[in-house]
């Protein structure tokens, strides 16, 4: 059995599940296509990988990070938000899934935008978790950077992110402004430590 298939089959037994709703939130702030043709998390309105393919999940689930004991009640929370969004925009509800991730990507992105706005009491939880996913994207921040770049992590992908010297360190050998901003300290080791 692959991977995909694997992934796939969880995603199809977790309809209602916390995984795919905060699959279908990390989607929502940045958006990826879908990984099959049925995927429920991913609404497939961006090419490319989003958050989801970018290790949101995986990220959110570190212990480090301190959000895995409240996942599922960030996850009751933003699907009793969309039940009121549903009945308050009149949509036809849909049993077959958890409630946010049953709203098409325009309505979550409508959502969304309404419990990040500044307004809103629980603004700071959704954009904090927000923040979790970007850092999932941007940096990979659940792996060592050098496992992800060998990887193909699709967020550093995309980013072209610098891969390190044949040792396993970065180097850069050209001053990022074209110039040094200070002079090295007459202490500075060869490994650049002091």
């Amino acid at each position: 059995m692959t991977g995909e298939a694997t992934v796939q089959e969880a995603a199809q037994q977790d309809l209602y599940g916390i995984t795919i709703t905060l699959e279908a939130y990390a989607d929502t702030v940045l958006p990826g296509e879908k990984r099959w043709p049925g995927d429920r998390a991913i609404a497939g309105i961006s090419e490319g990988s989003g958050a989801v393919a970018a290790g949101a999940i995986e990220l959110v689930q570190q212990p480090e990070g301190g959000m895995a004991p409240l996942l599922e009640d960030v996850a009751a929370g933003l699907n009793a938000h969309a039940e009121r969004y549903i009945k308050d925009h009149g949509i036809e509800p849909d049993d077959s899934a958890a409630p946010f991730v049953t709203l098409s990507g325009e309505h979550r992105t409508a959502l969304v935008q309404e419990i990040t706005a500044w307004e809103h009491p629980e603004k700071q939880l959704w954009i904090g978790l927000a923040l979790f996913f970007y850092m999932a994207y941007d940096a990979a921040a659940y792996m060592s950077t050098t496992d992800a770049l060998a990887q193909g992590h699709p967020g550093l992908k995309a980013m072209d992110f610098l891969k390190p010297d044949a040792d396993g360190l970065w180097r850069a050998p050209e001053f990022s402004y074209r110039r040094p901003l200070a002079k090295l300290h007459p202490d500075t080791l060869a490994n650049g430590s002091l």
